[in-house]
């Protein structure tokens, strides 16, 4: 059943930067209880200040997700502070661009910890009082990469897709225990202007960038925040996001051939990079603690539009398009 926002006691992670920023300021909006985690401190009180001049009653928990341990902590923190847990938000991720084979081991673990288990940890900490009091919202962030693949991302894509089996596989149990309002939801946004491209660990000499088109973060963070006003299984976020899934589901050949050249192309700019940056895979960065990248600009410009974008590039490598 619909959850009143106001007053709900919401746990956050990643809430420093990028999506989880914005979540956390639009939940704020409607003046909930937030519980704001991430590695940075500094910049979670920053967040917290902002949701508490919105009229929200925010604190803040220092969180490395990869750890059991602290984020079971994290869950007693918010019940011992606020009484109960009504929402929890799985967020935090970080992402690494390589090839496959050139992909340090320890670089390719780090994603999988705070991607995958990190949100492993938040259900087994979220879902036992959720059970208890019958009632509750896990909404788990994954992608559209977790449906459609993608090269050079590939441990975030892995954990992305087992994001969604992880949702789909906890919603079954939910329904074989009765437990109606317990809800488990995924999102899948597309290309997001968040600063985890500057975060992110680039092992291929080339600058990253989001792939256009390009949405702002306060899309997904609205999406969010709908999900507990209404659950539902699964959403996706972008117009991209939905042509993609449908490319992917109706001529997956087609959809990869075209999505590599177009990925190889997109995803980067077009100066070289340092040949190794580990960015934030193995500790926090206190720089590009915004909701943005700065990757929409300021000018209003517009990105264009996917669909364009991919006959564009069938069209550049022979591929066969549909008008």
């Amino acid at each position: 059943m619909p959850r009143p926002i106001k007053n709900s006691v919401i746990v956050i992670t990643g809430a420093s930067s990028g999506i989880g920023r914005a979540t956390a300021l639009e939940f704020a909006k409607q003046r909930s209880k937030l519980v704001l985690a991430a590695r940075t401190e500094e910049a979670l009180e920053e967040v917290a200040q902002e949701c508490d001049r919105l009229g929200a009653n925010a604190i803040v928990v220092r969180t490395d997700v990869r750890y059991e341990s602290a984020v079971q902590d994290l869950a007693e923190r918010a019940i011992d502070s606020f009484g109960q847990l009504d929402v929890w938000v799985n967020n935090a991720a970080i992402s690494l661009f390589a090839r496959f084979e050139e992909t340090p081991s320890e670089a390719f673990r780090q994603v999988i910890e705070t991607n995958l288990f990190g949100y492993i940890y938040g259900a087994r900490a979220a879902l036992p009082y959720f059970r208890r009091q019958s009632s509750g919202n896990l909404i788990n962030v994954s992608s559209v990469v977790g449906v459609t693949g993608q090269p050079y991302t590939i441990p975030y894509t892995i954990s992305k897709y087992a994001i969604r089996g992880l949702s789909d596989s906890l919603r079954m149990e939910l329904y074989i225990d009765n437990a109606h309002d317990v809800h488990v939801c995924t999102v899948l946004p597309a290309s997001i202007d968040t600063p985890i491209f500057q975060h992110a660990a680039n092992y291929t000499g080339r600058q990253t960038k989001p792939m256009n088109p390009i949405y702002p973060s306060k899309e997904v963070a609205e999406a969010i925040v709908g999900l507990v006003e209404r659950p539902q299984r699964e959403i996706i976020v972008g117009q991209a996001a939905y042509l993609q899934i449908l490319e992917k589901t109706l001529a997956p050949d087609l959809y990869e051939q075209m999505m590599a050249h177009q990925v190889d192309r997109d995803h980067f700019q077009d100066y070289k990079s340092a040949p190794r940056t580990d960015g934030n895979l193995f500790e926090s960065m206190h720089d590009y603690t915004g909701i943005s990248g700065n990757w929409l600009g300021t000018d209003g410009t517009t990105t264009p539009d996917f669909w364009d974008i991919a006959k564009q590039t069938a069209k550049r490598i022979g591929l066969p398009t549909v008008n």
